[in-house]
């Protein structure tokens, strides 16, 4: 037996309605989820250390939350992990023509755009099972970081023709001071809280276009920016220990 198949085995065991843990029978695809999102920035937390050891572990207990996922599925009667390691190959080779066919693709550039065109067939084509016209925003995730989401609807948008160019770095700077001076235009009044959040979130979102004309990523301009808070932090903390008398 290979490690995969003991794995699914274990994962059936610990549902086991008889014999299983009470913890793993009780678990829901709902209560999972958060579990599974935990575990992906754990992932990326162990790249961003540089840490391989922790990201052998992270790496594990990701796949674990896979496994856990298509062990429910199973027991519903839906699918299980084969079709869904089936599907992943499909689409694989799918989206690598270039690899696994006869096209051509010249640049890591040039396969973006045929990455974005092969997702657009899919969108389009399960919009048709569903009788629906096909979105461009139709397999964009709710549970996305919010700033994350909010590039990845900006460039969405774009690809549809209909919001116009990538604004360049001064104009898209010129749009972030005008919102910023909106939110300044709404603090004075307590009354407005509603529109003071409204307007704070144009600026949030502001921020996000003026990263994108420059090519840069929003949400790791914010991490980077949080790991240099957390440093001074832990500074301070120590210099006030260190300057207070032990009792």
């Amino acid at each position: 037996m290979d490690s995969l198949e003991r794995l699914l085995e274990i994962m059936a065991r610990l549902r086991d309605k008889e014999h299983g843990c009470p913890w793993d029978r009780e678990q829901t695809f709902a209560t999972i989820a958060p579990h599974t999102i935990e575990e992906a920035y754990e992932v990326d937390d162990a790249i961003r250390r540089g840490d391989r050891a922790a990201l052998r572990e992270e790496l594990c207990d990701l796949l674990l939350q896979v496994v856990y996922h298509a062990q429910m599925a199973r027991e519903e009667g839906a699918f299980e992990f084969e079709d869904v390691a089936r599907q992943l190959c499909d689409k694989l080779v799918r989206r690598h023509p270039h690899v696994f066919g006869e096209a051509t693709v010249k640049s890591a550039e040039a396969q973006t755009r045929e990455w974005e065109a092969h997702k657009a067939a899919e969108r389009a084509a399960r919009a048709g099972e569903r009788g629906a016209a096909p979105g461009v925003l139709d397999d964009l995730p709710l549970a996305l970081p919010a700033l994350l989401r909010a590039h990845k609807l900006q460039r969405r948008a774009a690809l549809t023709g209909l919001w116009g160019e990538l604004a360049p770095p001064r104009r898209a700077l010129a749009r972030l001071e005008r919102e910023a001076a909106e939110v300044e235009r709404q603090v004075p009044d307590a009354a407005t809280a509603g529109r003071l959040r409204e307007a704070l979130g144009d600026l949030l979102e502001s921020c996000v276009a003026f990263a994108r004309s420059l090519e840069l990523d929003c949400e790791q301009a914010l991490r980077e920016a949080n790991a240099r808070l957390e440093r001074e932090i832990r500074v301070r903390e120590a210099a006030h220990r260190a300057a207070t008398p032990r009792p």
